[in-house]
């Protein structure tokens, strides 16, 4: 009986479950292509956090070879901006986070500085750090980053390296080649899109297009230096910034060559300025 009672608890809860599983996050993502955060681009993502005067801002400088420099510059460009606290958070992943969690947890924007995407990733790894900046973001937190804080944001996260033709790590990728792209877990606040970073000024496009072939599904969304895309409840996204935002997605009549060279028929792409919007599937 006490079996039967359990299974009829279980069985009416898992719609509750569902839908608590399947709810939007509340809050915004303000993902930056790198280069130079002017006092504009800073002021909004201000807006966008919406910070009360008792609100204070964490900085995650891990991504950098020079954490205490990320932060400095982080907080020089955010001077005569704000009056709200700023506070530099460092974890490891061979570290106990202990009560840096909480005050993970509680900041309402969070950013994520630039640097190298997989230090950053490694940093966190075997922590609680991921699962707190989810649920920071479900709960209507802001988390910003630029450059390989960008990067970090997707689910399938591009670490820049090149695996078959000039193998390592190149600005630029000089084929366009099955399997050549390398990618690794990020945060996985965007589930349904790859984001690349400096991206026009860099020239991205075969970095991008190798993305979208190993994961035809996704958005892939290239943004360029001084230029942030926002993404807000209901994975509505806004272009803010001095540059653009391509995106590329929908690849069909695909397909690779004995020797590996990727083809499509067809691809979808759109240049985005500040102003504009667009919506993740």
């Amino acid at each position: 009986m006490l079996k039967i009672i359990s299974l009829l608890l279980i069985a009416a809860s898992s719609p509750v479950l569902l839908l608590a599983q399947k709810k939007s996050p509340q809050g915004n993502l303000f993902i930056i292509g790198g280069g130079n955060r002017g006092p504009e681009l800073m002021k909004t993502m201000l807006d966008v956090a919406k910070l009360s005067p008792a609100d204070y801002i964490v900085v995650l400088p891990m991504a950098s070879e020079e954490p205490d420099s990320a932060f400095f510059y982080m907080k020089k460009s955010l001077e005569g901006i704000t009056a709200n606290v700023m506070v530099c958070l460092r974890f490891d992943s061979n570290d106990a986070p202990g009560s840096r969690l909480d005050s993970l947890g509680k900041a309402k924007l969070i950013f994520i500085s630039g640097g190298d995407q997989s230090r950053f990733m490694k940093s966190i790894k075997y922590t609680p750090v991921a699962s707190v900046i989810q649920q920071a973001y479900n709960s209507g937190a802001t988390i910003a980053g630029t450059s390989a804080g960008a990067a970090v944001m997707s689910k399938q996260m591009i670490t820049g390296k090149e695996l078959i033709s000039n193998t390592g790590y190149n600005a630029t990728f000089k084929k366009i080649v099955k399997g050549n792209i390398e990618f690794e877990p990020g945060l996985g606040l965007l589930k349904n899109a790859i984001v690349d970073q400096h991206f026009i000024v860099r020239s991205r496009y075969n970095r991008l297009i190798s993305a979208l072939s190993e994961h035809p599904d996704q958005l892939c969304i290239g943004i360029d230096e001084a230029t942030a895309i926002i993404v807000k409840p209901g994975n509505k996204i806004s272009v803010t910034g001095e540059a653009q935002v391509l995106v590329l997605s929908k690849p069909r009549n695909t397909g690779i060559t004995a020797k590996g060279l990727i083809y499509a028929g067809e691809i979808v792409m759109s240049i985005y300025v500040a102003g504009q919007e667009f919506a993740i599937r």
